[in-house]
């Protein structure tokens, strides 16, 4: 009897040797990065294009990307074939000859020399290759389109009618001009991003993290509905410095999602409100998800500028997600975390030293006016020293385990050197077919004028075009396509930019493509499309307060210190009211005319006094309407002590 020959291996190299390549590459992105963060190469007199040094970072990540990334996404990854090895080594050679080569050929792109396009044409296919095992299918069709929107332009009817391309010329381009895959986008990834990635693998590695979250579950778990609220406070700080929502949903949703379940509420809701609470950490300062930086570049404005605006409206998304949960769980009747998964005080205070990193971040930010970068590792660094000198619940860091992030960080900034890479792509396309001004114009035209039109349907192609897509390729595709148009309307720059930012977060819980909401909805193993209405509701002020600060931008601290000290009092209660009556319940459950009633004077309080000459008006009214109504529920109406059922 003849047994079944085993099936052929495919060669090629082992875990063995490429993990530990791909951990060298990982630690020289990350050293690049820092070095140039802190001008070594000025300090020691070394001269080069900044455009040379992005190539050498693009050539660190792509090969990276090949060797421990398979070909099929999902498939575990044990020994790299032969093709990914070559695709490694093609895109390390191709890169490092743009790099060595680059002063000398920069020049000659629009003359199309074959050591010009050559190169150029394999770092494209290569690049999107890359990013398709990095970030899924959905932003290579899109870069796809775009590329063949540069050769076939002329093809296209009407206002979007583009200038073509020649495809050698296209290709030079895109790789050696400082407005393609060189450009701002991936500038700002090899400093910043990399930095602060860096920033938070070391609270990772140091128990600054677990410090975070035990300090939730300390200040909420002893309140109603404990655990939905430690998942609020949770996610939306391991958020403001997490660069995906995925990400913070699978980080912080496989410890919330369980203990909110087990309280008792239905599963679809405990995803969503996780789905919501990561979601907005790409909304919070500091980090929101690499775009704060990138804005400040497309700007021409401080990083902390971004900042101050950007604080407001995501404290009211978070102030409404808070208020809903805690009324969601008076409704149901949940009660607080059980007495031993608290942490002790004064072990958790134990860990209050890593709150000094962001002092030092803050002040170098604001008073110093630091590069972000250099603010960055500047917290990074106290991390270390107040991690290895006081250490967190009675251990502290191997100095091992620390040398080890900078591996780790070059590791997990492949992706969004990738996407920075390839949305540089869409802005050389935009700039060298016209299509941006076209867009624009197509865009101003529909509107006819009517800016709430415009809005509506910037807020659509918005929630659209970021299906799929992660924050920073989200917000660099949004800031060349959407943006223009609104400022062209008269629209305050920041308003506009953090307008489109909004909406195309909003893609991440919005159906039918909610990759945020999805993804908790497989923790929680609840329906994903129900999960996904859910975290529409929870989510509401997302799709409001945007539209707010588009018309008064009081709401971004722009203005008069009085006229905008009531514009975040009245939309406090404008907040408050609102998630109340979506939340139908107060001390007691609401009837579907008070409902009505708190949603209409919330939304007359949420109006900025500044957008009309009424707002005042209805500020007034909706203030002094929500107070008799909340007067009336909490001293004459009789609190309701059997909870509703869950559904």
């Amino acid at each position: 009897m003849t047994g079944i020959p085993a099936p052929r291996r495919t060669p090629g190299l082992s875990p063995a040797i490429w993990r530990p390549v791909a951990h060298v590459l990982g630690a020289c992105l990350t050293l690049v990065a820092i070095l140039w963060a802190l001008g070594v190469p000025r300090m020691l007199g070394i001269s080069f294009y900044p455009q040379q040094l992005l190539a050498l970072v693009l050539g660190l990540a792509m090969p990276i990307a090949y060797l421990s990334l398979p070909a099929r996404i999902g498939a575990d990854r044990d020994i790299a074939p032969w093709y990914d090895v070559v695709a490694a080594l093609a895109s390390a050679l191709a890169v490092g000859y743009l790099v060595i080569r680059y002063p000398a050929l920069v020049n000659l792109v629009f003359s199309r020399p074959l050591g010009v396009w050559l190169p150029g044409l394999v770092i494209i296919l290569l690049l999107l290759e890359a990013l398709r095992r990095a970030a899924g299918m959905a932003l290579v069709v899109i870069i796809a389109v775009f590329l063949l929107y540069a050769l076939f332009g002329d093809l296209v009817p009407g206002r979007l009618q583009g200038r073509p391309q020649d495809w050698q010329m296209l290709s030079g381009y895109m790789a050696f001009d400082s407005n393609g895959i060189l450009g701002t986008p991936i500038a700002v990834a090899a400093t910043v991003v990399v930095t602060f990635i860096l920033f938070g693998q070391l609270l990772g590695v140091t128990g600054g993290s677990a410090f975070f979250t035990d300090s939730a579950l300390l200040g909420m778990g002893r309140f109603r509905g404990g655990a939905m609220k430690i998942s609020v406070v949770a996610s939306g700080l391991f958020g403001s410095i997490s660069g995906s929502a995925v990400a913070n949903v699978v980080g912080t949703g496989v410890i919330t999602i369980p203990m909110i379940k087990r309280d008792g509420y239905p599963a679809h809701k405990a995803a969503a409100i996780e789905a919501v609470a990561s979601t907005g950490g790409q909304l919070m300062p500091p980090v929101m998800g690499a775009a704060a930086f990138l804005m400040a570049e497309f700007l021409s404005v401080p990083y902390s500028h971004i900042v101050m605006s950007a604080l407001v409206p995501a404290l009211l998304y978070y102030i409404a997600l808070f208020i809903q949960a805690d009324l969601e769980a008076a409704k149901l009747g949940i009660s607080r975390v059980p007495a031993s998964e608290i942490p002790q005080r004064r072990a958790v205070l134990g860990g209050l030293h890593f709150v000094l990193a962001f002092v030092f971040l803050i002040y170098t930010l604001f008073s110093l006016n630091w590069q972000p970068e250099r603010a960055a590792l500047v917290a990074a660094l106290s991390v270390v020293v107040t991690a290895l000198l006081f250490g967190y619940r009675g251990g502290r860091p191997r100095f091992g385990t620390i040398l080890g992030t900078i591996s780790a960080t070059g590791l997990s900034v492949v992706e969004i050197i990738l996407i920075s890479g390839a949305s540089g792509i869409v802005v050389g396309v935009l700039n060298v077919t016209g299509l941006s001004f076209n867009l624009t114009y197509a865009l101003v035209q529909i509107g006819a004028g009517s800016t709430i039109l415009l809005l509506a349907l910037s807020a659509l192609v918005c929630i659209v075009l970021g299906m799929g897509l992660p924050t920073l390729g989200v917000y660099v595709l949004l800031a060349a396509l959407v943006a223009p148009a609104l400022v062209q309307m008269g629209i305050e720059p920041i308003a506009a930019h953090l307008y489109v930012l909004y909406f195309g977060m909003m893609s991440m819980i919005t159906p039918p493509i909610a990759l945020a909401a999805f993804a908790a909805a497989s923790i929680a193993k609840a329906p994903s499309m129900a999960t996904g209405f859910a975290a529409m509701r929870f989510g509401w002020a997302a799709y409001v307060i945007p539209v707010l600060f588009v018309f008064s931008p009081t709401l971004l601290m722009i203005g008069a210190p009085l006229e905008i000290g009531i514009a975040i009092v009245t939309a406090v209660i404008g907040v408050w009211l609102i998630s109340a009556a979506l939340a139908g319940y107060l001390t007691t459950r609401l009837g579907p005319l008070h409902r009505l009633a708190l949603a209409v004077f919330g939304l007359m309080s949420l109006v900025p006094a500044g957008v009309a000459s009424w707002g005042i008006v209805s500020d007034l009214v909706g203030v002094v309407g929500g107070a008799v109504l909340l007067v009336h529920a909490f001293f004459f109406q009789k609190p309701s002590t059997a909870p509703e059922t869950a559904t």
